[in-house]
């Protein structure tokens, strides 16, 4: 055994085997320290003396290795956890964002819970007036059925006058009659007589000038006819008026009346009307030859009494004759079956 193999067990653990040299390069700076042993000392010097240190190792282990961390090794690294943390917020903590604010809300859901059932309620209400309503109106305008008839007063006092429907929700039949209206005057003469006229068939000098004009006028056509329906919807068989649109419809059929006659000429030059008369004369369209309904063509004849011609009824008559140029559309004389 020479010098150097001493000096390689003298730093060699009790647990390492001979000639590792783990100690020296674990801890290079004891080698200074460490006193180079006698190359003159015997192998039973050596032998004695290791026995010794491997009896005293367990108790009492070298008190210069554990005083100082061992080094890596150059040749095997540690290896290197990768992290994933930013280096500029790594020595800071982490906190919890705070929570964005959410959407404001908006309508219903930005009042108290008091104000939405209020709310809530008037809605409520709205909607069963609004249905109360329109099923009202459905059945006014309706065909007649059980519940218009059981409950008829009840929903003409909703519907009229405020809520009038001029229209109908299925068409009913068409009117399978001819309604002719016609009018008869007493006319006081210039020498201070009176003289009756014969009658006149107004229906009939509409029709007569809508048939000769390709385009005619709403007058011509409907202001005759819907002041009769006027009048009849308004008056009873005993011609009394049955509503207070009554004394209304017959001033507006009375003033009618007499322009038509004015227009005719029907008072003479010099003539003043002093009185008038209305009948109506109803036909019912004869049925087809495939219908089996039976249809009577004897005509129904409503004469109404003599009506006295007011000042402001010749004043109408004499603005209507200014504006008409005094043109008469052909007298048209009724027969007095």
């Amino acid at each position: 055994m020479d010098a150097n193999d001493e000096v390689s067990n003298a730093r060699r653990g009790p647990d390492e085997p001979e000639g590792s040299d783990s100690a020296s390069e674990a801890d290079p700076r004891v080698q200074p320290s460490r006193q180079t042993p006698d190359p003159a000392s015997s192998p039973a010097q050596e032998a004695a003396s290791s026995p010794a240190q491997e009896a005293a190792s367990p108790s009492a282990p070298d008190p210069v290795t554990p005083s100082a961390p061992a080094p890596a090794s150059p040749s095997a690294p540690d290896p290197v956890t990768p992290s994933t943390a930013d280096p500029d917020t790594a020595s800071t903590p982490v906190t919890a964002p705070d929570p964005s604010p959410g959407p404001e809300a908006s309508g219903m859901a930005a009042l108290t819970l008091p104000y939405q059932i209020a709310v809530a309620l008037v809605l409520a209400v709205v909607a069963v007036v609004t249905c109360v309503h329109l099923g009202l109106v459905f059945l006014h305008i309706a065909p007649s059925n059980t519940l218009t008839k059981q409950h008829g007063r009840a929903v003409d006092e909703w519907v009229y006058p405020e809520f009038e429907q001029n229209w109908k929700l299925f068409a009913p039949n068409p009117l399978q009659q001819n309604i002719a209206v016609q009018a008869r005057a007493e006319v006081r003469t210039a020498d201070g007589e009176t003289r009756e006229t014969g009658w006149y068939d107004l229906s009939a000098l509409d029709g007569a000038a809508i048939d000769r004009n390709p385009v005619p006028s709403h007058t011509q056509q409907n202001e005759l006819r819907r002041a009769w329906d006027f009048y009849v919807a308004t008056h009873d068989n005993d011609h009394r008026a049955t509503t207070s649109r009554g004394e209304l419809s017959e001033r507006y059929v009375r003033r009618i009346v007499v322009m038509r006659l004015d227009r005719e000429r029907a008072g003479e030059p010099g003539g003043v009307i002093e009185r008038i008369q209305l009948r109506s004369r109803t036909t019912n369209v004869p049925a087809p030859e495939w219908s089996e309904e039976k249809v009577s063509d004897k005509p129904v004849v409503r004469e109404l009494p003599w009506w006295q011609v007011t000042d402001d009824d010749r004043t109408d008559a004499a603005a209507d004759a200014g504006r008409a140029g005094r043109s008469a559309t052909g007298r048209t004389e009724a027969s007095a079956e």
